[in-house]
């Protein structure tokens, strides 16, 4: 196996090898743009990853990782459509780059491409790929409107969160490693087992975007600090800053995420002050480390050797620790 930087690359020049360079322009140049602004390719890379943890040569997999990509991607421009988000990876969103019109539409033409990619595969492989990528897509769409929901509800519960986290975010980083299993024709036993590992590091993934969000520093973290409170959004740092708070405090809490204002400097101080005060900020990164043991006790049931564990522990634990 190789180690993730090395996927990375893989990744990237297989990336930079696609040609998205199609007429009319308005729609694919936001697709190259978006694909072009980086990030870590944590998803792909495990795609990558997971064929080699059942001995398939990684190239075999590269193009369900590119599918896995433009997905997550396409979801991503139409998220910050619907956040009303300006940066992305530290760069202008493709709508705010373009337009909303076009950003809805080159979105679409990216769900497409996603699944054209799974096209250079044989008929089983490509059924089962084809398969997994719908239900996880559409469990994505269902997460999101959760999330929409939820900026509106004032009685969301810890259970609904991590449900919504579940779908909105776990079950693509599950997906793709389950997409590098099946490519690599492995039993369906440890396809299952690796899509379980992926599912609970995607949610220790997410809560820990939710804690960056609110903690990260602006020059690493990519993306508006203090987005979510700015959005009133009902994070696991806010539920639980509910549940540990005295009734004074929350009842603040509940007000100050019931506003909308011109200059959200103080709102998200104030919030913070609040996550920190009342455990949350603890709670929060507690909760990421148990999701994160807990796919380490999936690899334990896996029937592979113990360096490959030890190279998913330490992704793992890399992402545990990720300031980005």
């Amino acid at each position: 196996m190789h180690d993730i930087s090395q996927y990375q690359e893989f990744f990237i020049n297989y990336l930079e090898n696609q040609s998205i360079d199609k007429e009319p322009k308005n729609l694919y140049e936001p697709i190259t743009y978006i694909l072009g602004l980086g990030g870590k390719r944590m998803r792909p890379v495990l795609t990558l990853m997971a064929s080699e943890v059942f001995d398939a040569d990684y190239k075999i997999a590269l193009p369900a990782a590119m599918a896995v990509e433009v997905f997550h991607n396409f979801s991503l421009v139409h998220d910050d459509i619907m956040d009303d988000a300006p940066l992305r990876r530290g760069q202008v969103t493709v709508h705010e780059k373009w337009n909303i019109n076009t950003g809805i539409l080159s979105g679409d033409a990216m769900l497409i491409l996603a699944y054209q990619y799974f096209e250079q595969y044989e008929p089983t492989v490509f059924r089962d790929l084809a398969k997994l990528f719908s239900k996880t897509a559409l469990e994505v769409c269902e997460g999101q409107q959760w999330d929409v929901d939820f900026e509106e509800r004032s009685n969301v519960t810890i259970p609904e969160y991590l449900k919504m986290i579940e779908y909105k975010t776990a079950v693509l980083v599950a997906a793709a490693m389950k997409m590098g299993a099946i490519v690599s024709k492995t039993s369906e036993k440890e396809a299952d087992l690796i899509y379980d590992f992926g599912l609970n590091l995607g949610l220790a993934f997410q809560l820990q975007d939710d804690y960056l969000d609110a903690f990260g520093d602006p020059e690493t973290f990519g993306k508006q600090v203090g987005g979510d409170i700015i959005e009133n959004k009902k994070t696991y740092l806010y539920l639980k800053a509910l549940e540990f708070s005295s009734d004074e405090k929350a009842a603040e809490l509940r007000q100050l995420f019931g506003l909308q204002l011109e200059d959200n400097l103080e709102k998200i101080e104030t919030a913070k002050a609040i996550f920190n005060e009342s455990g949350a900020s603890k709670a929060t990164q507690e909760a990421i480390e148990m999701y994160t043991f807990k796919a380490f006790e999936t690899l334990e049931k896996m029937d592979i050797n113990v360096e490959k564990k030890n190279i998913l522990r330490t992704f793992g634990e890399n992402l545990m620790g990720r300031k980005v």
